[in-house]
């Protein structure tokens, strides 16, 4: 077995100076800095909106804030300040990434443009997000997730009476997944043939490639699918079930699971029903299959229900509440959320790891710091000395 110790994180080594808000920017840099990069989380001197987000803690910093900001240094510097800018620009010819979510005319405005950030440093890695792209009449338009995910088509199919959102924040987190990985390619290319590179991200896009095989059937052969709810169009039954103490989650795709499903059921007639013959067809003549499926699934506990689906290898599970979920065994099995001491909390805070393992390595998630915590000490690298700090302070700058 390999020794976790003998090796160092695989980015280590690459500073990353993280411009971000919210979401998709942020949890782009914090998958790089769980594996080992040096991210410094750039913030205005009195901290950045999304720090303020589902506050949880005695300072009001937020669940989000937490999420997104682990295993960072924080800074906090005016970037349209003349000693901030030039700030700006030392850190940015130490660095490999800037990572950043904001409009190009702020980008533009801060210095931080692909053009401004090469005549600094050449081969430089500018990562991107915005909502719709860079090209196209709503290229200048402001958006966030739920926008996405009401404009890719996926509120309207996952609603009833009325379109439907999730409450996972999916389009964010798609974006940045794709934009953490582009950056790593970037890398290795720079790596390769020592050129740097702009790394474009938008939800927009990101939602629209999750939804593209809906999308790709309807140009292919027009269904205009109403909106499904829980249900699906390509096979059945899949949805939410009530049992007598609570709901569960059941998915049933290809002839084997549902040959296993009608003999659970008591319904082994389907098997010789034309109706039920393929996916498609379940699909399209899913009510009776869902009607009993719903009737066994109220006659029996949550517990005994997904036992029963267990045995007959049936894809399934309870649907949980929040409390729920922190308290199922399988949720501590998995090792994905670890405890994070944090300022002002009462408690550790489960903080979700990247839920990706690799053999050789393990990294342990480290909280956020303070408010520009690590400010005097990152500019102390720079070369600055304790009067320049001071000064930056007295004009405002840091």
């Amino acid at each position: 077995m390999t020794d976790h110790d003998e090796r160092a994180l695989p980015l280590s080594g690459v500073r990353v100076l993280d411009f971000g808000r919210y979401i998709a920017g942020p949890y782009c840099a914090a998958l790089l800095a769980q594996f080992g990069a040096d991210v410094i989380r750039v913030e205005k001197l009195n901290g950045s909106e999304d720090r303020y987000v589902t506050p949880v803690s005695e300072h009001g910093d937020g669940a989000l804030f937490i999420q997104m900001n682990r295993d960072k240094r924080s800074v906090t510097i005016n970037p349209k300040s003349p000693g901030g800018r030039d700030i700006v620009r030392k850190l940015v010819a130490s660095s490999d990434v800037v990572v950043a979510n904001l409009p190009a005319s702020t980008l533009e405005a801060m210095g931080l443009s692909y053009r401004q950030l090469r005549e600094i440093k050449a081969d430089i890695i500018l990562t991107t997000v915005s909502a719709f792209g860079d090209q196209g009449p709503w290229s200048d338009r402001v958006g966030f997730d739920s926008v996405a995910q009401a404009m890719c088509g996926a509120a309207y199919l996952s609603g009833d009476d009325t379109p439907s959102r999730s409450q996972a924040s999916w389009v964010d987190f798609g974006t940045a997944l794709h934009c953490a990985f582009g950056t790593v390619v970037a890398l290795m290319d720079r790596q390769r043939c020592g050129q740097g590179q702009q790394v474009s991200g938008n939800l927009f896009s990101t939602a629209i490639a999750m939804m593209n095989s809906q999308l790709m059937e309807q140009y292919l052969v027009k269904p205009n699918r109403a909106p499904l709810g829980n249900t699906a169009a390509g096979a059945a039954p899949i949805g939410m079930f009530e049992t007598r103490d609570g709901w569960v989650s059941c998915h049933v795709v290809g002839q084997p699971l549902f040959d296993r499903l009608a003999e659970l059921v008591d319904c082994e007639h389907w098997l010789s029903d034309p109706r039920f013959a393929s996916d498609p067809l379940r699909g399209e003549n899913r009510q009776p299959i869902i009607d009993r499926v719903s009737e066994w699934c109220r006659e029996r506990t949550r517990d005994q229900v997904l036992d029963a689906f267990a045995a007959k290898r049936i894809p399934a599970g309870p649907v949980l509440t929040p409390q729920e979920v922190l308290d199922h065994p399988q949720t501590g099995a998995t090792g994905v959320l670890q405890a994070v001491d944090y300022d002002g909390l009462h408690n550790p805070a489960p903080v979700a790891r990247c839920p990706v393992w690799l053999s050789a390595h393990q990294s342990t998630l480290k909280p956020p710091t303070r408010l520009g915590a690590d400010t005097e000490a990152v500019l102390l690298s720079l070369g600055y000395q304790s009067d320049d700090i001071e000064r930056f302070k007295q004009q405002g700058d840091i």
